[in-house]
């Protein structure tokens, strides 16, 4: 009892430190600078118009309320872009989960001279900034004639279309993840099944993939969240307004002659809401993805 004691006196006369001071306001002033935004959009959208264009943004409101919101979502017609979003979110990230997978397992458990080479080759894909490519491959999507399967007949203007890039782009950093994750899962596993009779197939389904389950749980939260959030390549392969994904639903709510900037930051905050639901519920998911491999061998 008297080293318990001792040891909590110990603890209550330890002086706090500059530095730690310094990193908590740092810190409080950073999250801060990131929350100043969302909150100011927030502020704005909870105000009609018509105050604002009178009083300016920068100043105490009068009315406060919810009705831009229910205006956003009723005249974006919100619910048909939300499906048309899941319709291209959720093949992508399970396609993109399925194929580099069996790319990391074929790297990391099997040595032969171009194993490196060819993951190397998947992650280089990353470095492409999308920009570079868009010409040959806007050219391209209107060639490819797919009657019967696309309701415009081609790959462009489809989901199809934008399922098909988005795991183009996001296998590369997936295959690097996980070929380093499975990396650090002991051999002796797969040689043991290996002397049993196992067939490759049943190594990568049974054994190795289901040991990956962490990593696919991380790297399933972040796909979500960077195909949800993404309007490049939705704006530039689609052209049907009713095609289109939740992010480009807020062209809905801008005029030819008059945009209302409350409206369209109440919408921008509804299109929002799922990528926080995401986060909150998978939020263990999401941070063990952003160090995902740093403690594995």
């Amino acid at each position: 009892m008297s080293t318990t004691a001792a040891t909590a006196a110990r603890k209550e006369r330890t002086p706090v430190r500059p530095a730690r001071i310094l990193l908590h306001v740092f810190l409080v002033c950073m999250a801060l600078a990131w929350l100043g935004p969302l909150l100011w959009a927030l502020y704005a959208a909870m105000r009609p118009y018509g105050e604002t264009s009178e009083k300016g943004y920068v100043s105490w409101p009068d009315t406060l309320s919810f009705d831009n919101f229910t205006n956003a979502f009723t005249q974006s017609d919100m619910t048909h872009y939300f499906v048309n979003t899941l319709i291209i979110a959720v093949p992508a990230v399970l396609l993109t989960l399925f194929l580099s997978s069996m790319v990391a397992f074929y790297v990391s458990r099997f040595d032969f001279r171009i194993n490196l080479f060819l993951l190397l080759v998947f992650t280089a894909g990353n470095l492409l900034p999308q920009q570079v490519i868009i010409t040959p491959l806007y050219r391209l999507y209107l060639l490819i004639d797919l009657p019967g399967i696309t309701m415009s007949g081609k790959l462009y203007d489809s989901a199809l279309g934008l399922v098909l890039i988005h795991v183009a782009f996001q296998s590369g950093f997936c295959a690097f993840v996980l070929a380093n994750y499975m990396r650090s899962l002991p051999h002796e596993l797969t040689e043991a099944a290996l002397v049993d009779g196992a067939s490759v197939w049943r190594l990568y389904w049974q054994i190795v993939l289901p040991l990956c389950k962490p990593a696919m749980a991380a790297l399933a939260t972040l796909l979500s969240i960077w195909i949800y959030n993404d309007f490049f390549w939705a704006l530039v392969l689609i052209s049907t307004g009713e095609n289109m994904p939740i992010t480009s639903a807020l062209n809905n709510l801008s005029g030819q002659y008059f945009t209302d900037p409350n409206l369209v930051a109440a919408g921008a905050l509804l299109t929002a809401i799922p990528t926080l639901i995401v986060y909150f519920a998978l939020q263990r998911q999401f941070v063990s993805g952003l160090t995902l491999g740093a403690n594995k061998g």
